[in-house]
């Protein structure tokens, strides 16, 4: 039995899941990922927790495979933004990875802004000057640790995101790459030729010397090793995280739009070979490329939505676990006259503001804790409609469903608050782990398997959400959230 793996590192967590050829899912695992905040803002991860998680779901997803099954080949997807630094002799890191919700870079990012030079940043790569993204994450360790320029100008050092990481370490140290579409979220790749681009490196003063080669998203890019199990396992997919969910909910026609629920919440929508640049505040992506064919997406990043339920257990006490937020929610017929902005990072797309802070507005003395959980749940479907509205407007291509996979699309009063606010119904994902999923089809597209159109028909949901809130009600909700939204923005300068 010849299975294809897929392994998707995520921000909290790396999964890994086994599909046959039937694209049936015959075996996964999955590790936590511990997370570092050495002050307000910032966001770490220790590379060999990355490393060890990893490991740990690859070995755990092996020893689940059912007898004499064996890995024909394997597709990685991995947390975008991310960045690391490493030393080429030792393999030791330099620095703690810096994760994308870190915003360290908010002052450097608004310097070069007020410069101008983001009219000409924009065009070239698609998306934004942001501390989202990793170029000025790497220019910080660069600037931050001994000699650093001059180390990685003389090719000391290797430059990478996580997958270049878990390639480098996993190949013992052979493989030196990524991918076409996690380089479009460095702010350092051009977006029509997906390369590295010299104009790009030289502003943001980082050397080519540590830089990973690039590749394709389905094709043999070599053979990675795993404790414990003898043989080599061939890389046949490679792409960043978001791009791997859009490819495994098999939204393969420009129009088709994905969301995705995590720590933060991502919406993309594929719009065809052609890199068309948003004017709606979105962000311009390759989507992937594989034999014969290149795509592209809009993408619309919220950078606070699971993250947000997470607060509401870990920091405030208002729930015991995430899970019980839908049940809670669904205690009370609506939300009391409460809406809660969750900008607890910032708000991203479409509105890109770096000083926007989290804002709940419309309590009373009559508010109750299922009130909040309510606003906080509805919060993360009108930050969902913000981008959802951008994309329609920019692609020109009003979309008749959405498909959806993370932790919350298995929220019930979430998902169908999400079909009423957007009036359109709601496909949830078959398999929770839709990333996963998504490299591991890369990789059976790359040995030949199955077909895009193959891909694109083995959809099925498993719960499908229809909408049923009146017009008037969701034009007058919409409404009140635009207001909570101009009011949570511009607070920290």
């Amino acid at each position: 039995m010849k299975i294809l793996f897929g392994i998707d590192h995520g921000t909290t967590r790396t999964k890994a899941l086994a599909l046959d050829s039937e694209m049936r899912v015959v075996a996964q695992s999955a590790s936590e990922l511990p997370q570092i905040y050495p002050q307000p803002g910032w966001v770490e991860q220790h590379p060999a927790d990355i490393l060890r998680v990893t490991t740990e779901a690859i070995t755990g997803c092996l020893a689940a495979l059912p007898p004499g099954a064996t890995v024909a080949a394997v597709g990685l997807a991995n947390q975008g933004e991310t960045a690391l630094v490493w030393d080429r002799q030792s393999g030791a890191p330099v620095y703690d990875a810096i994760v994308w919700q870190d915003r360290r870079t908010a002052k450097e990012c608004a310097a070069l802004l007020e410069s101008g030079v983001g009219a000409r940043v924009r065009p070239l790569t698609g998306v934004v000057i942001d501390p989202y993204f990793s170029a000025t994450k790497i220019r910080w360790i660069l600037d931050h640790i001994p000699n650093g320029h001059a180390r990685a100008n003389a090719g000391e050092l290797v430059i990478g995101t996580t997958d270049t990481w878990l390639l480098w370490n996993l190949s013992r140290r052979r493989l030196h790459l990524t991918d076409v579409t996690t380089a479009s979220r460095t702010l350092l790749s051009n977006l029509e030729t997906l390369t590295w681009d010299a104009e790009l490196l030289d502003l943001f003063d980082i050397p080519s010397a540590g830089l990973a080669r690039l590749c394709g998203c389905a094709e043999f890019v070599g053979e990675i090793f795993a404790p414990g199990h003898a043989g080599r396992l061939p890389v046949m997919g490679l792409m960043v995280d978001q791009q791997a969910a859009l490819f495994g909910h098999g939204c393969l026609t420009p129009g088709m739009v994905k969301v995705t629920y995590g720590t933060g919440t991502f919406a993309l929508m594929n719009i065809g070979a052609i890199p068309k640049l948003s004017r709606q505040g979105l962000l311009t992506t390759a989507a992937w490329q594989v034999p014969g064919e290149r795509a592209y997406a809009l993408d619309g990043g919220i950078y606070t939505t699971g993250a947000a339920v997470q607060w509401l257990v870990e920091e405030m006490g208002i729930l015991a676990t995430a899970q019980e937020s839908a049940t809670v929610a669904k205690t009370v017929p609506d939300n009391g006259g409460v809406f809660l902005v969750p900008a607890l990072a910032g708000l991203a797309a479409p509105f890109w503001d770096t000083g926007a802070r989290g804002l709940m507005i419309g309590m009373t003395r009559a508010t109750t804790r299922a009130h909040i959980v309510r606003a906080t749940l509805e919060g993360i479907a009108y930050r969902v409609r913000d981008v959802l509205d951008a994309m329609q407007t920019d692609a020109g291509i009003p979309f008749r469903t959405l498909r959806v996979d993370g932790g919350a699309a298995q929220n019930s009063f979430l998902m169908q608050f999400q079909s009423d606010i957007l009036n359109v119904p709601i496909e949830v994902a078959a398999t929770g782990e839709t990333t996963a999923r998504g490299a591991a089809l890369l990789a059976g597209l790359g040995l030949g398997w199955w077909t895009m159109q193959d891909i694109s028909q083995s959809w099925q949901p498993a719960a499908v959400y229809e909408p049923v809130m009146g017009e008037d009600q969701r034009a007058e909700l919409y409404s009140r959230w635009q207001r909570a939204v101009q009011r949570a923005q511009g607070w920290k300068a």
